[in-house]
């Protein structure tokens, strides 16, 4: 990390000395602790799923901003402040700088995660799904900012596919137009983040965590800057077919067009629609694949860190 940003990026000492070991370390974003869910549901979630990053093998780094401050590596009162406020400010690229500026408090989205995770020298990132192309977005230009610094930041984003309210074959024809390789890990069809199967032939298939690892590297010595976005299908217990999810997501649609709520709003009012439609079986699935996909990511975390200390090794020995 370069000196100028000394003064803006704070990480915590855990973190510092697992990047001085090359540890594996998976980051975390923060707005499932503040947008994703009401307290204590989602202290609990972002707690668990730190536990799960450490069950697995890797260091946990939950990042969020602080009174001005960005943070790589929360405490457990640091996660409690922010899933307790019911005004945290949710901060993506566009509005990141000026909350530092203004000493904002916030949490984090898919997008400023990755760019953090990037300047931090973090590779692996760990979420449950993606924003990408709305469905409209041929009259609304409703395009997740997550896209763009897919194409700019290298780290390895560990998924569950694009949000299934997405126009998936748009959101895949545009990654493919930036340069991001969409990576489906074992199943021959993407999978729409509560759905395995999204109907979708995947870009490209990787069966092994070894495969995924020796891409990224080689992306390195091309010379390409952007992201590898894996995409994880959920466990099987756990989803919801998209036959019977994507009627929902219509009807859910529908209803925010007719209270004429669009755009930063969209994407919670149709989660939070889903939810009430399917009887809470979204949350709960949204927390399977948030796990799955930590513990895919903690396996290419490792394997990135075994690498890294070799080199290091090697380096001396030479």
């Amino acid at each position: 990390m370069s000196t100028n940003l000394q003064n803006l990026i704070c990480i915590s000492s855990e973190i510092a000395s697992a990047k001085r070991h090359s540890k594996p370390i998976v980051a975390l974003e923060s707005t499932i602790i503040t947008h994703g869910m009401p307290f204590p549901a989602n202290y609990q979630t972002a707690i668990a799923a730190e536990q799960r990053v450490r069950k697995s093998g890797s260091i946990p780094a939950t990042i969020a901003v602080f009174q001005g401050k960005i943070k790589i590596g929360l405490s457990n009162s640091e996660i409690k402040t922010l899933a307790r406020s019911k005004s945290t400010q949710k901060l993506s690229i566009a509005n990141l700088s000026m909350s530092l500026a203004q000493n904002v408090t916030g949490s984090t989205t898919v997008a400023s995660t990755l760019l953090i995770s990037a300047l931090a020298d973090i590779q692996v990132f760990a979420t449950g799904g993606i924003g990408g192309v709305h469905r409209g977005a041929n009259t609304t230009f409703d395009i997740s900012t997550d896209l763009k610094q897919l194409a700019s930041s290298p780290v390895n984003v560990i998924c569950a596919g694009p949000k299934a309210i997405l126009d998936l074959p748009k959101t895949v024809e545009l990654l493919e137009s930036l340069g991001v390789p969409l990576i489906t890990y074992k199943r021959r069809n993407m999978p729409a983040f509560w759905s395995q199967d999204s109907g979708l032939k995947s870009p490209i298939v990787a069966e092994t965590v070894k495969e995924i690892v020796q891409s990224f590297l080689i992306r390195s010595r091309l010379g390409l800057t952007g992201a590898q976005l894996v995409c994880n299908p959920i466990p099987e217990k756990y989803e919801i077919s998209i036959k019977l999810i994507e009627p929902l997501i219509n009807k859910s649609i529908a209803k925010a067009k007719k209270n004429n709520v669009n755009g930063k709003a969209l994407t919670p009012f149709l989660l939070s629609e889903i939810l009430r439609e399917t009887e809470g079986k979204s949350l709960e699935a949204n927390k399977a694949l948030l796990f799955n996909n930590i513990d895919l990511a903690s396996k290419i975390a490792k394997t990135l860190a075994n690498i890294n200390r070799n080199s290091e090794v090697l380096s001396l020995i030479r």
